[in-house]
């Protein structure tokens, strides 16, 4: 029985700037049978203060300790091992790292999507700080995304394994399909990753990682990023395969 429900954002309760039909009502239905959830994103676009505004303009009801981003893990991470970062991200997203960046001596460099920021120069620059022993954290190391016009658009994860390739550090990875990230949000829910469920649109970061890290059930819709096919490309493979949130919430609950 799923005891609590953790759910993407980009490609499930929205795209681009438009709600998924009927997720806010499934995100409802999931809270009036007693469920907790809560959200967990990979998108580092945009800090943790305009995704919380936009969830609840779009008529999804959240309080702010339900939304996990890879910026918030980075951040307890840097703080955790008492260092500053050499950040390489999209500048919209600098207000979630205040007072962790340094031009000094930094102790790691943390790669998010940059978008057009991903210049040679950016990259040079980050190749250097790993180069004299900085530790590498991605927030997320995705191949590709949902872009606003409907098609797929590279992700930070071909950024990062060149970093990987030209530094010879293999970078942490702090979002999905970390397990820590996963169990991090079950943690607080208080609910047994066996007891779980996961809903996404990404086959390889939100499902297949979902049940690596040993949640009972993950769910693949077919909104979003999601292509013909995706399902028979991950292994472990999704648990069942939806059309869209309110299909995935329908089966959760069945």
């Amino acid at each position: 029985m799923v005891k609590g429900v953790l759910l993407d954002l980009s490609g499930v309760l929205y795209e681009g700037d438009r709600p998924v039909p009927g997720a806010a009502e499934a995100v409802a239905k999931l809270r009036a049978a007693g469920l907790p959830v809560r959200f967990l994103t990979n998108s580092t676009r945009a800090p943790r203060r305009k995704l919380l505004e936009k969830l609840r303009k779009m008529g999804f009801e959240l309080e702010d300790d339900e939304l996990f981003t890879p910026a918030k893990a980075a951040c307890e991470k840097l703080e955790e091992n008492g260092l500053t970062a050499h950040l390489l991200i999209h500048p919209d997203l600098a207000e979630d790292f205040a007072g962790y960046e340094t031009a000094e001596t930094p102790g790691a460099v943390v790669v998010g999507d940059a978008g057009t920021h991903f210049t040679y120069d950016a990259l040079n620059a980050a190749y250097r700080t790993l180069a004299d022993g900085a530790r590498f954290y991605a927030l997320a190391a995705n191949r590709a995304f949902c872009d606003a016009d409907g098609a797929l658009s590279m992700d930070v994860g071909a950024f990062v394994a060149a970093l990987e390739y030209a530094s010879g550090t293999k970078a942490e990875v702090l979002g999905k399909p970390a397990k820590a990230f996963f169990h991090t949000a079950l943690d607080e829910m208080g609910v047994a990753p066996e007891d779980a469920a996961m809903v996404g649109d990404d086959a390889e970061s939100d499902v297949a990682g979902a049940l690596r890290a040993g949640l009972g059930r993950a769910v693949l819709v077919k909104t979003g990023k999601y292509r013909d096919g995706d399902e028979a490309g991950t292994d472990p493979a999704p648990s069942h395969v939806a059309a869209d949130l309110s299909a995935a919430v329908d089966w959760l609950l069945s």
